[in-house]
């Protein structure tokens, strides 16, 4: 490199933010002072092979290939598409990524997890990368991030097949509601990744190891990673920074499956053959449907339809949109035909419910497993006052025990396998004021992530006085004496809530009631009151008064 360039990129360095976090969250319009274009010369990649065919070394299929032994024609098989775009140096020689080619040659049953998974989803991935011109070696990075499993949740709050956090899906135009988690969403999540790889291609001169490191460690961690190499006159291509620990392993992984790939049988790996056609197509649904129904029009088992279509948490689709659904390519047509002659009153179902005294929307809304926004436009509430007597139609399951894959019905499923797995029922622990997962996980004896897992949380989620938690495999007594363990009871496994919860501190305003406070933050009154004892000795509230509340900011009204 030449003292010119070396000057450039130190300049350009600079200007990296020194405060980014190991989450990266980009702004929308990255094009910024703070988010400089490093110029390719600036960094010595190691990513991109020599100027000769790119596949000489590590992609052309041997004499025993699986090119070779493949029982479909060239043309139709899509590994053998994704070999011819493979771009990258598989750097095989490296000993990080031999450790790692090791590991899937003594495991080839996970990788034949992986592509049982990977079957409905891989074509169309690999469409949307070759549109864009991108190395095929990204179409494997979600069996380092998920598995391939778009239901996948980590203890950062990362989910999909992507492995996004909530605020860089934001960014990048994922929605995340009480109905649909587009992190989880396919075709959206996919867009997402290939945007956000884009640019952080870009703006890290070009080089794709550079990208995929600031993908999983954050933009900040590598541009920190680069300035210093760069101040101690060291190489700043991916192989010579200093990175955190797992990323010093994430892209020999991709590497190594990416050789595997490559050259399945000289590493004694059977891949399962996987079609070079589309899994499935989208159907324009034009308004919401009632899961279960979709799947009978379809004539598909309702977990075959959660699995092409994860992003949707609840038993329907979200009244707002998206109105496709992704459907077998084979049952689209017929599909489309029976939605077609379904009458608009059956799309989902629907119950009558006569409001009691003290009932609020929030309260109606929760017993019928939906939402404060969906009742109020079923029945066109413009404020958040109901009258007693009044009658509402709910929007609600046609069948809720035929959705296997709602966010409910999974967390259900898990904690049976924890039961299982540790041979005993859970316990139940009332989370009480100023409790942590930290303290929580010391007092039990057990791992902080293991106590979020089991509750379908992650570490970084909020607790509030009167969450259950389930705790599993515990060494405490299940039955402790109200004095040493206040808030603790042993109990039946119990639906933890999942929400995304932030705490508010709330200013009561002029003319406002419990009830109305609740019902705006779809809430109940005797929640509230638990969180906030000084409300249990008082009459009524007044304007000033400070409350706290723990709102789910999940709920959009």
């Amino acid at each position: 490199m030449s003292s010119t360039q070396q000057i450039l990129l130190a300049i350009v360095l600079s200007l990296f933010l020194p405060g980014c976090t190991t989450q990266f969250t980009p702004t929308v319009d990255m094009e910024t002072p703070d988010m400089p274009v490093l110029q390719k010369a600036d960094i010595q990649s190691a990513s991109t092979p020599p100027a000769k065919d790119p596949l000489e070394a590590h992609s052309t299929p041997s004499s025993g290939s699986s090119e070779a032994t493949s029982t479909l024609p060239a043309n139709d098989d899509l590994w053998q598409r994704i070999r011819n775009g493979f771009q990258l140096n598989h750097e095989i020689d490296r000993k990080r990524v031999k450790w790692e080619i090791e590991y899937y040659e003594k495991h080839p049953e996970y990788i034949g997890r992986v592509v049982n998974r990977a079957r409905r989803h891989l074509f169309h991935i690999v469409e949307l990368l070759e549109e864009q011109d991108m190395p095929l070696e990204i179409a494997l990075l979600p069996v380092i991030e998920s598995a391939f499993d778009p239901f996948a949740y980590s203890h950062g709050r990362a989910s999909g097949l992507w492995q996004f956090i909530p605020s860089t899906a934001r960014v990048y135009g994922l929605r995340i509601d009480w109905w649909y988690d587009g992190r989880r969403d396919v075709r959206d999540s996919t867009m997402a990744a290939v945007n956000y790889l884009q640019k952080l291609h870009t703006l890290l001169g070009d080089d794709w190891f550079l990208a995929l490191a600031a993908y999983n460690a954050g933009q900040g961690n590598i541009g920190s990673s680069i300035r210093r190499n760069q101040r101690d006159g060291k190489s700043v291509d991916y192989w010579s920074l200093k990175v955190p620990k797992e990323t010093q392993s994430y892209i020999p992984r991709l590497l190594a499956i990416s050789e595997i790939i490559a050259n399945p049988e000289d590493h004694g790996i059977k891949l399962k053959e996987v079609q070079n056609s589309p899994y499935w197509v989208e159907v324009n649904i034009g308004s919401q449907l009632d899961l279960g129904r979709a799947a009978e029009l379809a004539d598909i088992s309702s977990k075959e339809l959660y699995l092409l279509n994860p992003g949707f948490n609840q038993w329907s689709t979200h009244p707002d949109g998206p109105h496709q659904l992704l459907l077998p390519v084979e049952r689209a047509e017929a599909f489309s035909i029976a939605l077609a002659e379904l009458p608009a009153a059956q799309r989902l179902a629907w119950k009558r419910h006569k409001i009691h005294p003290g009932e609020t929307l929030g309260i109606i809304a929760a017993r019928y497993k939906t939402t404060v926004s969906a009742v109020k436009a079923a029945n066109n509430i413009k404020g958040s006052m109901i009258r007693a007597g009044d009658s509402l139609t709910i929007p609600m399951a046609s069948n809720d025990a035929s959705y296997p894959m709602t966010t409910k019905a999974r967390l259900k499923s898990d904690q049976k396998y924890y039961e299982t797995k540790y041979g005993n029922k859970p316990v139940q622990y009332t989370v009480k004021s100023g409790d942590s997962f930290w303290d929580l996980s010391r007092r039990f004896d057990v791992g902080m992530r293991e106590l979020a897992k089991w509750n379908g949380l992650g570490t970084t989620s909020i607790l509030y006085p009167g969450m259950k938690l389930l705790v599993f495999n515990t060494s405490i007594s299940p039955t402790p004496s109200p004095d040493q363990s206040p808030g603790f009871s042993p109990g039946p496994i119990q639906q933890p809530r999942q929400d995304v919860i932030r705490k508010v501190n709330y200013r009561v305003r002029r003319g406002e009631s419990l009830s109305l406070i609740a019902d705006k933050f779809n809430l109940s009154v005797n929640k509230i009151k638990r969180w906030n004892e000084t409300l249990n000795s008082k009459k009524y509230i007044q304007p000033g008064d400070e409350i706290t509340l723990f709102v789910d900011v999940t709920v959009t009204e």
